[in-house]
């Protein structure tokens, strides 16, 4: 490959095309070293950057990082170096798969949780002033706690969209993945259906959060915190994609779980003369953290502040008295309990809690892991006894109209909802809605937070009494961002188009699951929503389907979890390597596709896969901008047609493919 080839390769990547801009990038042999950047608009690449084994991509990206910091900080080209430096080695450092051969030795200092002190930056800026011609050879005496005070910033923003959360944010430098199976860079090629659990962040998010880690770093070079006008603008953007009322209140948290948490001190702060019963409906479909959190548990060994805890262990400061009540949605065989018996168990939970002089903290799941919402109706127990009643939606799969929002939080619910399932935003971008009646407290300084919330809310200090005012991370900002454009995208498609794709898709997809032999779809009740009954949220958008394992002439069973879980894997894997010598090669080229959907869930002793529906099904991607919108949507239900295909795939040439486990990558 060319050197001119090479370089228009890695400017076409997703990871680097949103941060090309104004910039004109050319290929010499006067960059020193590995590349010059002569000013915020120009920079050259040398040759042997763009040679083979060269990594190439950093190069570019260290370049691009410099032109746009020289921009942001003209008259200090220095820290505007090291800065910059920062951000190549933190991507150096995540790059998937690493980059070759050894790192520049500044890369280990300058990659470091701990900005370098005055000495050490003295030392290794030589190696980098040489990238800068005409950049000052000695680095001002006052840089060290000026870099120091901007570190928190610094860092792609692959790397900045991965901070406070907790661990299930970590990228596996071996796959380029995370827990979840997606990437905090975008992956366009391929198939991602996996809005029920995490997606890998769009094209179009990136840009947007890209240009929002800008405007941050930017308000920081000048002293300023940019995090809180990110959070603000944040927290009216979602109130106006929701059109909620102007008295409620947005709380920005990292994640559902945490909002489970926050909605629970919320609810102790009602009467803290009675003791609260949670009565949480459905935990066995909520998130895997929501029934540790209800009881006021520890849910991760890590939380979203970095704060080791202990899973499962007691949160400091929550009364001993809280009890949980878990109202099951299924029977053991996995059926669905029949609505008016789920509803009777509800009220008469209910009222035995109310009548021992307890306070409740009732759940509606709107939607569950498989699509549920339940109880249906909600009504007998919300309006038990409204002084004793306090009511939170988890409407954390946001599977939800702006109209069907508003009718929660106009009857006094807190909703909690997300970015990051439905509309696809990164995994850990978490709001709580505060009805208006609930608010105050969260600004009642007559009463004591729990002094373990400080371990995961930032403003929260143990004991002070205080009101809440939250404070947003970069990386929570950043999630949220990208979360929003496709909120935005989603939202310009109008809700007559999205009804319509969202059917069409549905209808297709339903038809195949039920056709298609190897698979078993799960009953889902209907969605049923009287106050606003043509609304999209009324379609399903999540199918759930067991696997049957291949069959031997008698009965075939579904796979238990745990091989679901396998399963899981590989159909986000290149399987290609992995079939038999004679496999033909239309099923090389769809074991090679890779395929990312839901995470299993048990139900029953099955593991129950989710091909779900999300806000790209209508909008689409940047990428997809040269189809119009008939073909866009065919091609949309064809890479779903595809997973179901790849999943009889692997159960034909299951031995195989076992021998084989390939793992996924990037």
């Amino acid at each position: 490959m060319t050197a001119c080839a090479r370089l228009e390769e890695v400017l076409a990547r997703p990871d680097v095309a949103p941060l090309i801009g104004d910039v004109r990038i050319a290929i010499g042999d006067d960059a020193r070293g590995a590349f010059a950047v002569h000013d915020r608009r120009r920079a050259t690449i040398s040759v042997a950057a763009l040679g083979a084994g060269a990594d190439t991509v950093t190069v570019v990206r260290h370049a691009l990082e410099l032109c746009s910091l020289l921009g942001m900080a003209p008259d200090d080209p220095v820290l505007a170096g090291l800065m910059a430096a920062r951000c190549a080695a933190l991507f150096r450092a995540i790059a998937f798969p690493p980059g070759p051969g050894a790192a520049p030795p500044w890369h280990t200092a300058m990659a470091g949780p701990v900005a370098p002190d005055q000495a050490a930056l003295e030392e290794l800026w030589p190696a980098l002033a040489a990238r800068q011609p005409g950049a000052p050879r000695r680095v001002p005496p006052d840089t060290a706690v000026r870099l120091a005070a901007l570190w928190p910033f610094l860092g792609p923003t692959e790397y900045m969209i991965t901070a406070g959360g907790d661990t299930r944010l970590h990228v596996d430098p071996d796959t380029g993945l995370n827990a979840y199976g997606c990437s905090p860079r975008p992956r366009p090629w391929a198939i991602t259906f996996a809005s029920s659990t995490a997606s890998s962040i769009s094209e179009r998010g990136y840009a947007v959060a890209e240009a929002a880690r800008r405007r941050m770093l930017g308000d920081a070079l000048g002293g300023g915190d940019g995090r809180a006008r990110e959070a603000a603008r944040l927290r009216r953007a979602i109130a106006g994609h929701y059109g909620l009322p102007g008295d409620a209140r947005v709380v920005l948290v990292p994640s559902g779980t945490d909002g489970e948490l926050l909605a629970l001190g919320i609810a102790l702060a009602g009467d803290p003369a009675r003791p609260l019963t949670n009565l949480l409906v459905g935990p066995e479909e909520s998130g895997g953290g929501v029934p540790q959190a209800a009881a006021g548990r520890h849910f991760c060994t890590v939380t979203a502040r970095g704060v080791a805890v202990v899973k499962g262990g007691a949160i400091d400061g929550v009364p001993r008295d809280l009890e949980v009540s878990a109202v099951p949605v299924r029977a053991a065989d996995g059926a669905l309990r029949p609505a008016a018996e789920m509803l009777a168990d509800c009220v008469e939970r209910t009222a035995d809690a109310v009548g021992r002089g307890r306070r409740v903290l009732f759940h509606i799941l709107d939607q569950s892991k498989t699509g549920l919402l339940a109880p249906r109706p909600a009504g007998p127990v919300w309006s038990a006894d409204p002084g004793a009643v306090d009511v939170i939606v988890d409407a954390s799969q946001a599977r939800l109209t702006a109209a069907s929002v508003q009718g929660y939080v106009q009857r006094g619910a807190m909703v909690l909802l997300t970015g990051s399932k439905f509309f696809t935003g990164p995994p850990f971008a978490g709001a709580l809605v505060v009805p208006a009646p609930l608010a105050p407290r969260l600004e009642d300084g007559a009463r004591r937070w729990p002094a373990g919330f400080a371990d995961y809310f930032e403003d929260i200090h143990a004991g002070d009494g205080g009101p809440f005012v939250e404070v947003v991370s970069v990386g929570l900002a950043l999630r949220w961002e990208a979360a929003l454009a496709e909120m935005d995208a989603f939202a310009a498609m109008g809700e007559t188009a999205a009804t319509g794709i969202l059917r069409r898709f549905g209808d297709r997809i339903g038809a195949a699951i039920t056709a298609n032999p190897d698979l078993c779809r799960l009953a889902a009740a209907p969605l049923e929503r009287p106050e606003f009954p043509e609304g999209w949220d009324g379609l399903p958008t999540i199918f759930t389907f067991s696997v049957l394992r291949p069959g031997d002439g008698g009965p075939r069973r579904p796979f238990d979890l745990e091989e679901a879980k396998r399963l899981y894997v590989w159909l986000n894997t290149d399987l290609s390597g992995a079939l038999p010598s004679g496999a033909p090669g239309a099923e090389r080229r769809l074991a090679a596709r890779l395929a990312h959907i839901g995470q299993p869930v048990a139900v029953a002793g099955s593991g129950v896969f989710r091909l779900s529906a999300g806000a790209r099904v209508v909008s689409g991607e940047p990428s997809q901008l040269h189809l119009d919108l008939e073909a866009r949507i065919e091609r949309e239900i064809d890479d779903a047609l595809a997973v179901l295909d790849k999943v009889s795939l692997i159960v034909r040439h299951l031995e195989s493919i076992r021998t084989v486990n390939p793992p996924s990558r990037f």
